[in-house]
């Protein structure tokens, strides 16, 4: 089985930071054939596109149960569950009458 990976955790950023960058001296580039302008043309943008309003990405701690509950509610309502507490916080927010 393959180990998981942390892609956006603090254990993630603890990797990073530690992680020693390799020099580009090292490694043999010249058996590697340049890209063709078909290649090109049918090459795409790999990840979220920049839309100029990205979330900011956050961490919390919820019970087990209340994100069960959220899960649940978020596959009844067809839909990812953050992206469901993402909703359920701005309702709150926008109804809050915090000064």
């Amino acid at each position: 089985m393959a180990k998981k990976r942390f892609v956006s955790s603090p254990r993630a950023g603890r990797v990073r930071k530690n992680a020693k960058p390799m020099q580009n001296e090292r490694f043999d580039f010249s058996d590697i054939p340049e890209s063709t302008d078909e290649e090109l043309k049918r090459a795409r943008r790999v990840g979220r596109p920049k839309t100029g309003n990205a979330k900011q990405l956050i961490a919390i701690r919820i019970s087990p149960q209340l994100l069960a509950r959220l899960r649940r509610l978020a596959a009844k309502r067809d839909k990812p569950y953050q992206t469901l507490i993402h909703e359920l916080l701005e309702k709150a927010a926008r109804t809050s009458r915090v000064a």
